[in-house]
């Protein structure tokens, strides 16, 4: 396994073989491969749909002329969660978490918010971090800092405190 400068990892697909004959259930699609080609072909040609698709590994060389999107890009291309999440259409799933038109309205405007920043791979991923905590009963804190000011982060179970029962503004967590 190698990493690049920002902790990235990822591996050859030598390397992810002998990987698989120590773990014969590993999961493939966890992997950046430098190359997958080889493997990637073979899964087509022989129809074996049920196994995951290697995902290349592209590294993201930031530099002073690299543009902040490039590279936010390129951080957002390693959520490591299930297809299921990735595939979530998040926005729906909060506002069936909803309960009052008035809770509606704030959920509406938050993620119109996080829609502008192109946050939902974040949102998906917080929902799954949270599932995945609650399914390992791991304790997690109340809530902190301008995360708080989130009524769509307290939804997801980021946090425990309802910023608009405390009428808390979201443009304190979202400048």
């Amino acid at each position: 396994m190698m990493y690049d400068k920002f902790g990235v990892a990822h591996t050859t697909e030598n390397e992810l073989c002998d990987l698989l004959y120590q773990d014969p259930l590993l999961n493939l699609g966890l992997f950046y491969v430098d190359d997958p080609g080889t493997y990637n072909q073979s899964r087509e040609a022989t129809y074996s749909t049920d196994m995951p698709i290697l995902k290349r590994y592209v590294a993201i060389d930031y530099r002073e002329d690299v543009p902040v999107e490039l590279f936010h890009w390129g951080q957002q291309q390693t959520w490591h969660m299930p297809e299921a999440y990735k595939e979530l259409d998040i926005a729906e799933h909060i506002l069936s978490l909803c309960n009052t038109q008035h809770e509606l309205q704030r959920c509406g405007e938050e993620l119109l918010l996080y829609q502008e920043r192109d946050l939902f791979n974040l949102l998906r991923y917080l929902k799954y971090f949270v599932d995945t905590m609650r399914a390992n009963s791991v304790v997690w804190g109340l809530g902190r800092g301008s995360s708080v000011a989130s009524y769509v982060l307290y939804l997801l179970g980021v946090h425990r405190i309802d910023s608009m029962y405390y009428d808390l503004d979201i443009q304190e967590f979202l400048k």
